[in-house]
């Protein structure tokens, strides 16, 4: 029986959420299993935009699971869709595969190099991997299966027998111009046929209308294999349907009780999977809510299937540092394997928990990424004293853990801003590494790096993969004598306190307030006297002082942060490098 208390994390986005769909589900299917729905289409690399279509339901079908109640995850993978356009940036494909456009992403042949059997199973098979890293439970359907398979057939047939209403139904919204006041706005149909490629469910025109009628259904040719065929004639009764190709020439006669090479058009498909599927919760992109889009038409449409159009909110973009939004059109767009090489799975569902569905964010792939860790240490602490909001606490929790349980984590997770400057130091010497983060609480040593992991090989992929080279930090081979000799006393007396305390403070913190407190003493007052009781100059003053440091260890004026630095150096070559 399904438990049903609500959770006491009322406070989130997710919980209201739950509460609807498992109130609506009672409505409409009462005593069976909660469905919700995500569509995603392998048109090319499914990015991190496309992770919200996901990440949205998951997690409110996590909170239902959560609660007591069983529910299905669909995601459809709509792999049967047209071939639409050669993506960008894909390794291994040139112009030369713009010859398999029209035809289904299950027929194109995957990317050179690969090992999957054809284009769509290539990049579904990258996300698939990045799903189960992520923690996300789902029911997987091809839609390449489904139609052909016939799985859809009376769906089909009916579409057909219904085409004057859904023809009705589309022709309300297809003469519908733009706002005049916003002649900067692309009409909806085509903003979302751009904004749609790669992302959920692809766009496509609402059906073939010409000398014989409107058809809400698209024949693959059987020649060919392209969908550039038209409708010429079609029979009720018998249900034979006549197509021609416009790409080869073909033509032929069919009977639609018993084909399987097409499938109805998008803005019919959708709606027609709704009612086959029961979904009661599927969010949608802004690219499908504008007006005459997907999910506003299909929620007409619907209802010619005895179905109901699914509750879920709009959902924004997501971006990366630098970027406005993402589509997979263009290349280089980050995908969620691109961002699990450089963070931890539970960092990267945080990022989708803590905002609401139509909240935009950006995901961080430059120096923002170690203030995003900052921001999720400083909360881990916050819910292990008690003292985190509750809508940041079940955050976190979502975060951490599904229904199933805890994902995999780092045992010892150290700053990730200190493992990221140990492995940029290092250069990959994982000895040199074990070293210096064994040294940064010498009461509690680092055993093994593998303590350290996954976090530390997450910090370590970054710094090779998104730290330019000229900002990598290279330590000095030799003193700068002539930097040295430049010295005034001033300077001199600085670096020989720093030298003189080395030993005694040889720990991240003992390094912290060393350098902090080199300033003060020079000023005259303590090392452990607070920013309240300092004059404004001590800032300054420590500026300058770090600003050597960095000019006679690694040549630049800035640089990892100096306690990490120094223990990085070592002892032994700070004093060198400092002229001792």
């Amino acid at each position: 029986m399904p438990i049903v208390a609500q959770s006491t994390e009322t406070t989130d986005w997710v919980s209201r959420f739950a509460d609807e769909v498992i109130e609506e589900s009672e409505r409409r299917a009462a005593g069976k299993p909660v469905v919700v729905a995500s569509g995603l289409s392998p048109s090319g690399p499914i990015h991190l935009g496309n992770l919200r279509e996901v990440m949205t339901p998951h997690l409110v079908a996590d909170e239902i699971r959560r609660r007591g109640h069983q529910v299905r995850h669909l995601i459809s993978w709509d792999d049967y869709d047209r071939y639409r356009k050669v993506p960008a940036g894909v390794a291994g494909v040139d112009e030369s595969w713009a010859e398999h456009i029209g035809k289904p992403l299950t027929s194109v042949p995957a990317p050179k190099g690969s090992a999957h059997p054809n284009w769509a199973e290539h990049f579904k098979a990258a996300m698939t991997e990045s799903l189960a890293e992520l923690g996300v439970e789902f029911d997987g359907i091809s839609q390449t299966e489904q139609y052909t398979s016939g799985v859809y057939r009376e769906q089909i047939l009916h579409a057909m027998r219904h085409r004057g209403d859904i023809d009705a139904i589309l022709d309300q919204y297809r003469t519908k111009k733009a706002p005049a006041k916003k002649q900067q706005q692309k009409p909806a149909d085509e903003a979302e046929l751009e904004a749609a490629e790669g992302s959920g469910a692809a766009a496509e025109d609402d059906g073939s209308s010409g000398s014989a009628g409107y058809f809400p259904y698209k024949p693959y040719c059987g020649n060919c294999e392209k969908d550039l065929t038209t409708v010429t004639a079609y029979d009720d009764d018998s249900t034979e349907l006549t197509y021609a190709c416009t790409a080869c020439g073909f033509s032929e006669t069919v009977r639609l009780n018993e084909f399987n090479r097409g499938k109805l058009v998008w803005k019919v498909d959708w709606p027609m999977r709704w009612a086959y599927e029961g979904v009661i919760f599927e969010p949608s992109g802004v690219d499908h809510s504008s007006p005459g889009s997907s999910f506003q038409v299909g929620g007409q449409i619907v209802g010619i299937f005895g179905g109901k159009q699914p509750i879920g909110p709009m959902y924004a973009f997501v971006g990366i540092s630098g970027m406005a939004k993402m589509s997979s059109s263009r290349g280089g767009v980050p995908t969620p394997a691109d961002a699990l090489q450089i963070m931890e799975p539970q960092l990267l569902r945080w990022l989708y928990a803590r905002r609401r569905p139509n909240q935009s964010f950006k995901i961080a792939f430059d120096q923002e990424i170690q203030r995003l860790y900052d921001e999720w240490d400083r909360l881990d602490v916050k819910v292990a004293d008690g003292s985190a909001l509750p809508a940041d606490a079940a955050a976190h929790s979502r975060a951490v853990r599904t229904a199933s349980g805890e994902l995999p984590r780092t045992p010892r997770p150290l700053p990730y801003r200190t493992l990221a400057s140990v492995a940029d130091i290092t250069a990959g010497h994982e000895d040199q590494a074990l070293r210096i983060l064994s040294e940064l609480d010498p009461s509690d040593p680092l055993g093994s790096l593998d303590e350290a992991r996954p976090r530390y090989d997450k910090a370590e992929a970054w710094i090779n993969t998104h730290v330019p080279a000229d900002q990598r930090t290279i330590v000095r081979a030799e003193p700068d004598a002539d930097l040295l000799k430049s010295l005034d006393e001033r300077a001199r007396q600085s670096l020989r306190l720093l030298l003189d305390g080395l030993a005694d403070n040889w720990s991240l913190d003992g390094l912290t307030h060393l350098v902090y407190g080199v300033p003060k003493v020079q000023a005259g007052f303590s090392a452990d006297a607070t920013p309240k009781e300092l004059p404004a100059e001590i800032k300054t003053a420590q500026r300058s002082f770090f600003a050597l440091l960095y000019h006679l260890l690694v040549g630049r004026d800035t640089g990892p942060r100096l306690p990490t630095l120094l223990l990085a150096v070592g002892q032994e070559r700070v004093r060198a490098l400092l002229g001792e």
